[in-house]
């Protein structure tokens, strides 16, 4: 399995405390099953983001954890006006391994329709925007038809998912199960922060979205698109979403 999402580098921010929680993190992600993690730092107006100083700690995380996992950088990206200036200058300092991924996260409070535009006109800057656990935002949970219809216009929709084994409770469980039903969702991902409350686990959300759409589908969630994104190759795994209710 591929983990496109994930706060593994001790220190940054509010994932992992230590260097020896970060590879505590790690192995339980290999005894899991995922071989390939990207570590994803916020951006947002709590935690600046620095890619040049991530690559270094995440090239000390290569050296200390060893071989049988591989690593990779790119960004929790908070879409604010502040994050959209430097992004338009800098297109690929944020996204997956410098390629054409973008995980993009949206406020819980509210999502202006410029915000959103802005979302969608990313193409424009030669990114996609990978729309990050959609069945958890407030604002979206209440609109889900938005998701379906930002996934019909090419946005890649990703889910925790620790969501939908319950760990965010019923509305955001509920909220991913929707979205797995209507083909609207092409990636499962862990979003780990630690080891106890937010651990890397991906098996359990594999087998719980098998459930609801499939065993090939779901597999594609956790290994062919996760794997796609990292190369920054097309999506193998994109159905046309249903929309209505």
């Amino acid at each position: 399995m591929f983990d496109i999402h994930s706060h593994i580098l001790p220190e940054i921010d509010d994932g992992s405390k230590s260097w020896e929680m970060t590879l505590e993190m790690c192995r339980m992600a290999q005894a899991d099953g995922i071989q390939h993690m990207v570590a994803t730092p916020h951006a947002n107006e709590r935690y600046p983001y620095d890619r040049d100083a991530h690559e270094i700690r995440l090239s000390e995380l290569r050296a200390r954890f060893g071989s049988g996992m591989e690593f990779s950088l790119g960004c929790d990206f908070h879409m604010s006006y502040e994050n959209l200036q430097d992004l338009k200058l800098h297109p690929h300092r944020y996204s997956i391994g410098g390629n054409r991924y973008l995980l993009v996260e949206f406020s819980n409070y509210g999502i202006p329709p410029q915000i959103e535009d802005a979302m969608m006109r990313l193409g424009d800057l030669g990114l996609t925007p990978v729309l990050t656990h959609p069945e958890r935002n407030t604002v979206l949970q209440q609109n889900l038809s938005r998701v379906l219809r930002w996934a019909e216009l090419g946005c890649v929709v990703q889910v925790t998912g620790s969501a939908l084994t319950g760990r965010w409770g019923q509305r955001a469980q509920q909220a991913a199960h929707l979205l797995l039903e209507h083909q609207a969702v092409h990636v499962l991902s862990t979003d780990a922060h630690d080891t106890t409350s937010r651990p890397p686990i991906l098996s359990a959300a594999r087998d719980a979205a098998a459930e609801i759409c499939g065993a090939e589908a779901a597999q594609a969630m956790v290994n062919g698109n996760p794997q796609a994104i990292i190369q920054g190759q097309p999506l193998p795994y994109f159905p046309k979403p249903m929309m209505g209710s």
